[in-house]
């Protein structure tokens, strides 16, 4: 259960940081009420995850989990880039969350 709340903090994270864009700086008064609600609840996932899993696993899951997803929704729809180089280091970090996940008991 602990790696489900994981997964749910970094669809929180993804969510949040993609919601980060339309805040205008924190100027825009909804859009900023909803990037601290979600990453309200982003932080209880993790801290619920790592009440089963080693802090560190988690909290470097749910950052890598987040980068990767927010990365992918940049490219999906705001037109950022998707280099070879980007492309190279996501699979590096998605391994990585594989190998945390793979090491820890």
């Amino acid at each position: 259960m602990a790696w489900v709340y994981l997964l749910l903090a970094g669809a929180f994270e993804i969510s949040f940081t993609t919601a980060m864009r339309f805040t205008e700086g924190f100027t825009k008064l909804w859009p900023s009420l909803l990037v601290l609600a979600l990453a309200t609840v982003s932080i209880y996932f993790v801290t619920k995850a790592s009440e089963l899993i080693p802090l560190g696993t988690a909290y470097a899951a749910w950052g890598g989990i987040g980068a990767i997803g927010t990365v992918v929704i940049g490219i999906l729809y705001f037109d950022e880039p998707m280099t070879l180089w980007r492309m190279v280091f996501l699979t590096t970090l998605i391994l990585s969350i594989a190998g945390l996940k793979l090491v820890t008991d």
